[in-house]
């Protein structure tokens, strides 16, 4: 397939470039530095765009079967993170006017407000409070995907990131804001940040979690 790719520079996004290359497909990384990106491949397009500028990527999501976001913002504690909605409207505007009517996106375990009252004791009262700016605008780019009618979208939602390879073990989903075990209380709490790239190419070839958001971790 032919794939966009935004965030591509970043942790989870090298990872993703990697592996759909070496899948076969053919990628366009869009970046706002392209001497960040240090992979060089046959099939690897690396442009330059504005991520917050429909015009600037609307060129380059042309004849692309599949938008991708690995973009991620930093945690604001004085003011409101706001990068993840206003970079997927750019998106989405400029999808619709390219023709392209799929995205593939990640965020967190936890976005919705209420989602953390099951988890362990150090992460309701310690790290979540941390990251909940980043989280809100999470939620809140989550809710407005699931607004867009016309579109074929799918979140991916994994829990705590280490910036491991992918492996082959079998992933456990839950279409939620976590993956609970059988008495409802989450499970395990990191995700290799090469199973969520895995993960997310899986989805390529899969209708399951179309127009959903999907709480994913390995077993």
């Amino acid at each position: 397939m032919k794939v966009a790719v935004l965030g591509a520079t970043g942790q989870t996004g090298q990872y993703l470039v990697n592996q759909a290359l070496q899948q076969g497909h053919t990628v366009t990384a869009i970046v706002r530095n392209p001497g960040k990106l240090t992979i060089h491949h046959d099939n690897l397009k690396v442009v330059e765009a504005d991520i917050f500028s429909a015009e600037s990527l609307k060129t380059h999501f042309k004849g692309q079967d599949v938008i991708m976001s690995c973009l991620g913002f930093p945690v604001s504690i004085f003011s409101a993170v706001t990068g993840y909605t206003l970079s997927m409207k750019v998106m989405i505007t400029a999808m619709r006017e390219a023709q392209v009517n799929r995205i593939i996106t990640m965020t967190s375990w936890y976005t919705e407000p209420n989602s953390g009252t099951q988890s362990s004791y150090l992460i309701r009262f310690l790290l979540l409070p941390l990251i909940r700016s980043v989280l809100t605008n999470m939620h809140q780019m989550e809710q407005f995907l699931q607004e867009t009618g016309d579109i074929n979208w799918t979140v991916v939602r994994p829990p705590g990131l280490k910036n491991l390879p992918a492996s082959a073990q079998e992933f456990l989903t839950h279409e939620g804001y976590f993956v609970p075990d059988n008495s409802g209380y989450p499970v395990g709490s990191t995700v290799g940040r090469g199973d969520v790239a895995r993960f997310m190419l899986s989805l390529l070839n899969n209708n399951a979690w179309v127009k959903k958001g999907v709480a994913i971790i390995t077993k």
